[in-house]
């Protein structure tokens, strides 16, 4: 039996980019709007940039982008229009990335306390980890609908985990772009930074605490930070 050495320890980690691919799934949405409309579909390599700061922004931006035409008084219909079809589309092509199940595993097997604090809407995040079979590792899913400030506001970490029973002096954010890692700053909490997401920033300039290229680094680096405190 592993060691509980992480009793007492919460990691609140970010979904899209750090835990899930997804990617491919958001973007699609994004380009069966797109098609509807009689304009040109983006590459997902060229738009995944675009993820992580919310469906709105993700869709706002992409219409922009893309030379479509953009108005604010039709954000509500549209916005439903994408949530619709991706809710329909949401675990397609997307998948957790190499490791990510293993080190949950582990890390819960050592005592820690694992949540989600995302900038996508909750009830998308839970349909997606379901569909995923990821629900069993996290003790709760947070969007940005659940607390009372969305990241970058340490806010969301704090609550987030609060709610999932954890004390906020005695965590770890873990995330891919730069509202994750400022919402740790904000917070007061170290922050691991995976360099396999969708930031546009490269991950070495986001100021983040410890960078890891592969999942299966977390435990060693989640180690390195709770040593330094």
């Amino acid at each position: 039996m592993a060691e509980r050495d992480l009793d007492g320890w919460t990691i609140a980690f970010d979904l899209d980019g750090t835990l899930v691919e997804t990617a491919a799934d958001l973007i699609g949405t994004l380009n069966r709007m797109l098609a509807a409309r009689g304009i040109a579909q983006m590459p997902v390599e060229a738009a995944q940039h675009l993820v992580g700061h919310g469906a709105l922004a993700l869709l706002r931006h992409g219409f922009q982008e893309a030379g479509a035409v953009w108005e604010d008084a039709q954000a509500p219909a549209l916005l439903q229009e994408f949530l619709d079809d991706y809710l329909a589309n949401i675990a397609v092509h997307s998948q957790p990335y190499e490791g990510v199940v293993e080190t949950l595993d582990r890390l819960a097997a050592r005592g820690a306390i694992l949540c989600v604090a995302t900038n996508k809407r909750t009830d998308l995040s839970v349909a997606l980890i379901e569909a995923l079979g990821l629900g069993r590792h996290f003790a709760v899913v947070c969007g940005p609908d659940r607390v009372s400030a969305r990241k970058p506001d340490g806010a969301h970490v704090r609550e987030a985990v609060q709610m999932a029973g954890g004390d906020p002096t005695r965590s770890i954010m873990v995330g891919d772009g730069a509202p994750d890692v400022q919402a740790a700053k904000n917070a007061g909490v170290p922050c691991v930074v995976v360099t396999f997401g969708y930031t546009p920033i490269p991950a070495a300039e986001l100021g983040g605490d410890v960078l890891i290229d592969r999942f299966a680094e977390l435990e060693a680096a989640v180690g390195r930070l709770i040593a330094a405190q």
